[in-house]
């Protein structure tokens, strides 16, 4: 805006001298009048409205311009009135508005309507077949669940006329082939049922528990294809140098080559290919290798490589490719401490951690760097924790505990560790018990530590859980208790470390399905992804042969009358995998153990003991989950 258009009252005209060329800005006699008026307009605005602006100093030169004479020839004002000055303040607007007001992206229901939607036609069918197979999935796992259901209150209905027949028994009355017949026939499906009844005679001792023990052999799996061969060698290259989203893609569709393959032939020649091309650069001494990916500046690349290597480490054969490299563990280790948070990729370098803590000479590397009071400082707060990094804190807890040095740690904190573990007794998440018991017991063994144990009261809190836990869970307690009251001096023989052999055969395979959880990038329209992307990017020359599978060793079973002994991961711990004498387990076997032998009846909640406080009570669920493989004393 020009000075005369200052003095102009909106909608009013430009003085007449403004359009001629006289030598006065402003205008004749006959426009005195409205010159006036504009000029009092412009005062009132700068002694209202405008009275701000007389803070900026580049503003004031204004508040002189109505008393003024002659403007025009003024030299603070002389430039407003040359022709230039309009656009070029019409310029300095624009880029200012625009370095502001900065153009935001097209709104998406705009580009819908301009589109027509003809973009997203392809995305919408995608995602309603998507719904169509959730839905099935849905249908399918809720059948599941009601024959579970059925079969679980079946099953209760059975133990209870058992146990009345036993008691009839002890009465003094007998039981007739006919109910017995009965009974078993009710154990068995409606298709083995009708084959059942008449042509078997469950009268015949032994025959019914024969029968049963032979409807929980696993079924005989059906051939299953091998998967493509890929180009490792452009993998690797991709990993290490390509974008970080690539690098997302290509960690979760490898992962998924592991968790997804059928466990047997097609998932252990998966293995056997990874390690051979050592995929994740354990034997590289390159200065940039896929390792790396541990640190890297993109949380969603770390995470991925951690849930990678959980994965390795869920299997035996992987536990042996990893186990080979020192800096391996050692970046698990600085990855665990520099994650400050309970973020996904810290339960997995954990979980990882955890089932390489089942080999001998990785136990020793973890306690000689510290990693004992690491975790008994990370246990303080479990209710800061999720369910995943407590069960496995624990657990590795234990695993570490089993070894001597890791006892001696212990010893140096003896207080800290004895008040950590008896807080845990009550926790509510009974899934953490067996490991709870298995560190007590063990580090109990020290004579320091007993008499620490004994000073604190630690007697009382066990016989609190003693008197008010399950059976189980009383006759564990009552080993520790009366390992506490032992006074048995180390044998030096048993306690002795030297020996890091292992044998070549380990636990049973045991791969989670936390491991695809919550997964953090998901494939735009036209974008591969998983198995679709690895085999049309990096297929290579089919080089997979089948592998004979392992002979699976030995086992010898733990009746989960005594704490746990021997070295465990929750993953083989839960399934009940048979463990061999000489190797450990895992903490996911040890949740469906139990399991396979039929349902046990709900244990109510019942009240724990805080230390020092053995009538306080502190609500947790009872162990009944915990049966698992027999342990034996430290190796």
């Amino acid at each position: 805006m020009t000075a005369d258009s200052v003095l102009a009252r909106p909608g009013g005209r430009l003085p007449a001298s403004r359009t001629g060329a006289q030598t006065s800005v402003f205008p004749s006699s006959q426009d005195k009048e409205d010159l006036d008026e504009r000029v009092s307009y412009f005062k009132t605005y700068l002694e209202t409205k405008g009275a701000a602006l007389s803070q900026t100093t580049e503003f004031l030169p204004f508040y002189a311009l109505p008393f003024v004479p002659n403007p025009r020839a003024h030299p603070s004002f002389k430039e407003l009135f040359q022709d230039s000055w309009t656009p070029d303040l019409k310029s300095k607007l624009e880029k200012f508005l625009a370095l502001v007001f900065k153009a935001g992206d097209t709104p998406k229901l705009f580009t819908l309507y301009k589109e027509n939607g003809q973009s997203h036609k392809e995305m919408l069918q995608q995602l309603h077949q998507q719904l169509i197979e959730a839905e099935r999935r849905s249908m399918t796992y809720l059948k599941r669940y009601n024959k579970i259901q059925a079969d679980y209150h079946n099953l209760i209905g059975v133990t209870a006329e058992l146990v009345d027949s036993l008691e009839a028994t002890v009465s003094g009355k007998m039981i007739t082939p006919e109910y017995l017949q009965s009974v078993c026939a009710r154990l068995f499906s409606n298709q083995v049922r009708q084959s059942l009844v008449h042509s078997v005679d469950f009268t015949r001792p032994g025959t019914a528990s024969t029968m049963l023990r032979a409807s929980l052999a696993p079924m005989k799996s059906k051939d299953v294809p091998l998967l493509p061969s890929l180009d490792y060698e452009k993998l690797k290259k991709d990993l290490i140098w390509g974008s970080d989203r690539l690098k997302a893609f290509l960690l979760q569709a490898l992962r998924w080559r592991l968790t997804t393959s059928h466990p047997g032939e097609q998932r252990e020649t998966v293995l056997q290919a990874y390690v051979s091309n050592d995929l994740l650069d354990c034997h590289s001494h390159s200065q940039r290798s896929v390792l790396q990916l541990l640190h890297s500046r993109s949380e969603v690349v770390r995470q991925y490589m951690a849930r990678l290597v959980n994965a390795f480490a869920s299997l035996a054969g992987g536990r042996l490719y990893v186990a080979q490299s020192t800096k391996m563990l050692r970046m698990l280790e600085e990855r665990l401490r520099e994650e400050d948070r309970d973020t996904a990729t810290r339960e997995n370098v954990l979980g990882a951690l955890q089932k390489l803590s089942l080999r001998r000479p990785l136990q020793t590397a973890m306690i000689r760097d510290g990693l004992v009071l690491w975790l008994v400082d990370t246990l303080k707060d479990p209710d800061c924790l999720s369910d995943y990094t407590l069960e496995y804190s624990a657990a590795l807890l234990m695993n570490l505990c089993l070894r001597s040095a890791g006892k001696n740690m212990c010893a140096k904190a003896a207080g800290l560790v004895l008040k950590v573990l008896s807080d845990l007794l009550g926790h509510e998440n009974h899934e953490i018990q067996p490991y709870v018991n298995g560190a007590l017991y063990s580090i109990l063994s020290i004579p320091a530590i007993r008499e620490e144990a004994r000073a604190m009261g630690m007697e009382d809190i066990l016989r609190c859980f003693l008197r008010e836990g399950s059976a189980e869970t009383a006759r564990q307690i009552e080993f520790i208790i009366k390992q506490l009251n032992s006074e048995e001096l180390l044998d030096a023989v048993l306690e002795s470390d030297d020996d890091e052999d292992e044998d070549d055969e380990e636990d049973h395979d045991s791969m989670e399905a936390d491991l695809d959880k919550d997964e953090l990038i998901q494939p735009q329209l036209g974008e591969l992804s998983g198995e679709k992307l690895l085999t049309t990017e990096y297929l290579g020359i089919m080089t997979n042969t089948g592998k004979t599978r392992r002979k699976g060793p030995a086992s010898v079973q733990w009746s989960g009358a005594e704490p746990l002994r021997r070295p465990v991961t929750p993953g083989g711990h839960r399934n009940g995998y048979p463990v061999p004498e000489d190797h450990p387990a895992s903490p996911q076997t040890a949740r469906r153990a139990g399991n396979s032998c039929g349902p046990s009846l709900p244990h109510a909640r019942l009240s724990g003991c805080r230390r020092g406080e053995p009538g306080a009570s502190s609500s947790r669920r009872s162990g009944s989950g915990v049966r698992a493989s027999s342990w034996s004393a430290d190796a």
